[in-house]
């Protein structure tokens, strides 16, 4: 499509195509969509009980599964921008469709059985850690060989580790970690959708400058593909993020949570930036300790550690309202991605 322009500046283009054109479409498509959910969707996604009591009143209702609408947005704007010849870009939409299956099939069960557990742990944990191994041997397979296997350290270009044979269940475990975290994030009103921008948007320069051989960042080739990918989710998610502000007019759902944490921890092996996803990524990583902390006290001592469990429900018990948790988290999230920009830095 963009075969006429100078190579230097196409990859530029394309991702302020991809981004531009996934921002417009969840933004047109949003509204229809949201009717179609509440026309089959009567009772909405079924509220924790055990969560926040002003949760049951001003959330009940709500559809949930609005995560197809960014799926949809970005999938349709990669195939259009990125080159979906290239092993990463058919590794991100595989990542994308196989999560977003997982988490739809378990929406759409809650929904029927209005159950907030519907698809058990065991089943979800089976097909997240199948596609996760599958993803991570494409990825392992499309890299070069002097680095396919080694962990880089930030801020520290020339320190690598090799983990050999191990890397590809570390990889696993990084893409599996990162669906899983995201979906626990997926709480409140906006908080979510707005992490996800910000680590997008983040690994995005990093996958664009790790595409350029001399630059500041491990050259991995054809890694600039990474960094279209990343930018049509950030399009979707800005879109969708017009619907889901207070009061959230539609609930990403596991249908958009466990697709996009699961690219986003693909997108850090990629980048073999795995170690910088936990640093700028730092809130999920707080969602996660906060509830393995809580379930291990608890059978510990019979007691809580936290008053509620993910912690953003910590704060609200706290007295906290929903905005300002959200507020703080998205200025924690800002603060710690600009602590990732040290690394472009030398």
């Amino acid at each position: 499509m963009f075969a006429f322009i100078n190579p230097e500046y196409a990859l530029l283009y394309r991702i302020i195509g991809a981004f531009a054109f996934a921002l417009l479409l969840s933004l047109i498509c949003g509204a229809p969509f949201i009717a179609f959910l509440h026309k089959h969707q009567q009772k909405g996604q079924p509220i924790r009980e055990d969560g926040p009591q002003s949760h049951l009143q001003t959330k009940k209702g709500t559809p949930t599964m609005g995560g197809l609408l960014i799926l949809g947005a970005a999938i349709l704007a990669i195939l259009l921008f990125a080159k979906i010849s290239y092993h990463f870009v058919c590794v991100s939409v595989l990542v994308l469709i196989m999560y977003g299956i997982t988490g739809f099939i378990d929406d759409y069960w809650k929904v029927k059985r209005q159950n907030s557990n519907a698809m058990t742990a065991r089943m979800k944990l089976f097909l997240q850690f199948l596609t996760a191994l599958l993803a991570a041997s494409i990825i392992t397979a499309a890299t070069t060989t002097n680095i396919n296997t080694v962990l880089s350290f930030p801020y520290l270009k020339s320190v690598m580790l090799n983990l050999g044979w191990l890397y590809i269940p570390f990889a696993v475990v990084v893409i599996s970690g990162a669906s899983n975290a995201v979906n626990l994030s997926d709480g409140l009103d906006g908080l979510a959708s707005g992490l996800l921008i910000i680590a997008f948007t983040f690994f995005a320069a990093v996958a664009y400058f790790c595409g350029i051989e001399g630059s500041m960042m491990h050259y991995i080739p054809r890694c600039g593909e990474v960094a279209v990918v990343c930018a049509a989710v950030v399009g979707a998610c800005l879109g969708f993020l017009y619907y889901n502000k207070p009061k959230a007019r539609v609930f990403m759902g596991d249908t958009g949570s466990l697709a996009l944490g699961a690219l986003l921890g693909a997108v850090a092996v990629m980048t073999k930036q795995e170690i910088l996803l936990a640093i700028v990524g730092g809130v999920f990583v707080a969602e996660t300790l906060s509830v393995m902390i809580q379930v291990a006290y608890y059978k510990k001592t019979g007691k809580r550690f936290f008053k509620m469990a993910p912690i953003h429900h910590h704060f609200e018990q706290l007295g906290w309202s929903e905005k300002k948790v959200v507020m703080r988290f998205w200025g924690t999230a800002l603060a710690l991605a600009a602590l990732g920009c040290l690394i472009f830095i030398g």
